[in-house]
């Protein structure tokens, strides 16, 4: 059997606010091309179908499309919840769309998924666990003892979980298992995996997956890599970057040839869809960066840019380099000894603005900066401020 294990789609996702729909549509077109060209037998989705549990119409539209271009031959395609997913919102058309060969698994269950791969008569066994909160779960993990017991207590709960998913499995079965979760050992993406507790709490230890899996495909993390345990463990990583954090990782889907009671056999194919994401660090300032621009350095990538000045930018100088290249999404000034003196001006309690206006002055030697600067600076500091804040509350 021929499995095409891929996961963190976040569809309807944005990079500051860009679009990222035609990259996410060019890889559905790519998937559907390479699960049609490699005879895969079955697609597993790990979870992460969206980005919010509110998605755009277009989001799910390219979902439902994708789902029906997958199993248009008979096909199976198995689809778990991940942390970003509303998990009744991904189940919702399972009575619509189960006769196509579509399992749609939204909230945690004691039931394996049991599919069938028309090409080679075999059937494969799925202890499928969805991104499993405590609050999906159904049930407080620990009481006070902190983030130790609450890790050691979640990851023997998923541990008990899939040894109960795992229940059918047979040497006569090729058999599976599949979740959203952090795995004790896998690297993350920093910023792209934001709303969960990486690293923290909810780890698992790869021990409690031992639950007869000749194969677990993995979602959570943007990063592909395999994950020390019993068996194949592999998370299939994000098809496109979804933060600078990911510039220069190749993107893939795993392809997994695997018989009833056989060693997994893995191929990692490339995907070629999707907008580079680069970060650019300028020692010459603007000089060496409209160099770049004018030799078309990176052309079509998002750019990361931070640039170290002697002399502060200017409204003017902003707007023409992003006229330049629309691609730049952020500009990050750097100035000598600037962290420390906004530190030292940080300890008398001023209000930003007087701050930020403050150094502006040492910085031109006593010029004001213009209100659209600081309402500039202001809007900076405040999104960095609620991105903090939505971090530290996803923490908890």
């Amino acid at each position: 059997m021929r499995i095409l294990h891929t996961g963190d789609w976040h569809l309807g996702r944005t990079l500051e606010g860009r679009s990222r729909q035609k990259e996410q549509e060019q890889f559905v077109d790519e998937l559907v091309g390479i699960a049609d060209s490699s005879g895969a037998d079955l697609i597993l989705m790990a979870g992460d179908v969206y980005d919010s549990v509110n998605p755009p119409a277009a989001a799910e539209q390219l979902f439902y499309e994708a789902a029906a271009r997958l199993t248009a031959g008979g096909r199976p395609l198995v689809v778990i919840s991940g942390n970003h997913d509303q998990p009744e919102r991904v189940a919702s058309v399972s009575p619509l769309v189960r006769r196509q060969g579509i399992t749609l698994v939204g909230m945690p269950t004691s039931e394996p998924v049991t599919v069938h791969a028309a090409r080679t008569g075999e059937i494969a066994k799925i202890a499928a666990l969805p991104y499993p909160s405590e609050a999906r779960l159904g049930e407080l993990l620990a009481g006070d003892g902190g983030e130790a017991e609450l890790r050691l207590a979640y990851s023997a709960r998923v541990g008990r979980l899939m040894n109960l998913l795992g229940r059918e499995f047979s040497p006569q079965t090729v058999n599976l298992a599949m979740s959203h979760i952090y795995v004790l050992g896998g690297v993350e993406s920093r910023d792209s995996e934001r709303p969960i507790q990486v690293g923290g709490a909810y780890t698992v230890d790869p021990s409690d997956l031992c639950c007869g899996a000749q194969y677990t495909a993995l979602g959570h993390l943007h990063r592909a890599q395999r994950v020390k345990g019993e068996g194949m463990i592999r998370y299939s990583g994000s098809p496109l970057a979804y933060s600078f954090s990911e510039a220069g990782q190749a993107k893939s889907l795993a392809m997994i040839d695997v018989a009833p009671g056989g060693e997994p056999v893995f191929e990692e194919i490339y995907l070629r869809c999707g907008r580079p994401l680069v970060n650019w660090r300028s020692a010459g300032g603007l000089e060496e960066v409209y160099r770049w621009l004018d030799e078309g350095k990176d052309a079509g990538a998002f750019i990361d840019l931070e640039l170290r000045l002697t002399e502060a930018m200017s409204m003017n100088d902003i707007q023409r380099l992003r006229k330049s290249r629309e691609g730049i999404v952020h500009i990050r000034p750097v100035y000598p000894q600037m962290e420390q003196e906004l530190e030292e001006m940080a300890r008398s309690r001023m209000p930003v603005q007087e701050l930020f206006r403050k150094f502006y002055q040492r910085q031109t030697g006593g010029a004001e900066p213009d209100d659209s600067l600081i309402e500039l600076f202001l809007e900076l500091a405040e999104e960095e401020r609620q991105e903090s804040a939505e971090e530290e509350e996803m923490l908890k």
